[in-house]
């Protein structure tokens, strides 16, 4: 797959959240399969650009190309500026939030609001395309509300002003994340236009991966929640993809490696205790589903140090190895505390 002059290692995309996919996080999924990986949401409000918090979503140091920054905002000339500031300060690729349905960004008729405005949309992937000379890319949803999807025509326009590849999160900003993702907006879409398509939502194993690649025609699938406690997700999705088979589940001692050295990037990239803060949000992702987890969990987040992190962590690991060697996930929230040991 190809995004403008860059040949992707597969279709495989992590979708931009906004604080999960930092340069930690994006680096790792890239690490182990992802083919693509969109930055968090930066703003576009200039006042911001230096800001910790902003400079740190900026970082790219050391990650594998291409740099894919993501710039959100509701007025042409700030986005434009954006755009250029952000290519100046390394990225390669600019992409458009036009599907974050947060309500702190709807209510500034930014993200997935802006789907209301169809001139104004076009207002502005017209000013960021001519910003900048790396190529554009675009999120969407599939409309505002279930009575108002106007994906295919706001797609159609994308193409037409220069954008080089639009994924698509297969609900409305209605809908949020509530119910189920659908996929025929997403089929029609990608019957109206040429460039490339990806599609998102509820992409949560390779069989599903799969099925939306052949029902919607997409040329790439975009993986967000499912990836958060999993980044091997989109190994086993490469292998399945290629293969039909499924990959042997991760073992004990290759999920703990992974993550402590998750966690080791993250305090080294925020700081001691901001580091040690986010890191609870991961662990508690990558355990989530374990035998014994729930108890895991809540101790954890008591904790105040790195020191006492790693070694609940370590504790905990040791635990599960003296049961078996390979994990297989509980599917169901209900069984988080019931987590299966398989050979």
């Amino acid at each position: 797959m190809q995004i403008g002059p860059y040949k992707l290692r597969n279709n495989l995309f992590v979708a931009p959240m906004a604080g999960v996919t930092d340069r930690p996080f994006r680096m790792l999924c890239k690490k182990l399969g992802a083919g693509f990986a969109v930055s968090e949401m930066v703003t576009s409000n200039s006042l911001l650009y230096g800001s910790e918090k902003t400079l740190r979503r900026a970082n790219h140091e050391g990650e594998v190309e291409p740099i894919s920054v993501q710039i959100a905002g509701a007025d042409p000339k700030m986005l434009a500026d954006a755009a250029r500031y952000n290519v100046d300060h390394g990225a390669q690729v600019i992409d458009i939030n036009m599907g974050c349905p947060a309500k702190k960004i709807c209510n500034v008729m930014a993200g997935s609001a802006l789907l209301k405005d169809e001139p104004l949309v076009s207002q502005i992937l017209k000013a960021v395309v001519a910003a900048v000379d790396v190529p554009v890319t675009l999120k969407i949803r599939t409309g505002w509300d279930k009575q108002n999807r106007n994906a295919v025509a706001v797609a159609k326009m994308a193409e037409d002003i220069g954008i080089q590849a639009l994924a698509m999160h297969g609900r409305t900003r209605a809908c949020a994340y509530m119910g189920d993702a659908e996929y025929d907006t997403i089929a029609e879409v990608k019957q109206a236009i040429k460039i490339p398509l990806i599609a998102n939502g509820d992409i949560t194993t390779p069989e599903k991966a799969k099925f939306v690649l052949e029902y919607t025609g997409a040329d790439g699938v975009m993986i967000g929640r499912a990836a958060q406690g999993r980044p091997w997700i989109f190994r086993e999705i490469e292998h399945y993809l290629a293969t039909g088979e499924h990959m042997p589940a991760p073992e004990v001692e290759e999920i703990r490696s992974v993550m402590l050295g998750h966690l080791h990037d993250l305090y080294e990239f925020y700081g001691d205790l901001t580091g040690m803060r986010v890191a609870r949000k991961h662990i508690s992702w990558y355990t989530k589903g374990l035998k014994d987890s729930a108890n895991f969990r809540h101790a954890m987040n008591q904790l105040q140090t790195i020191d006492e992190q790693l070694a609940s962590i370590n504790d905990f690991f040791n635990h599960l190895q003296t049961q078996d060697t390979r994990i297989q996930y509980a599917t169901d929230d209900a069984d988080a505390n019931h987590g299966v040991l398989a050979a």
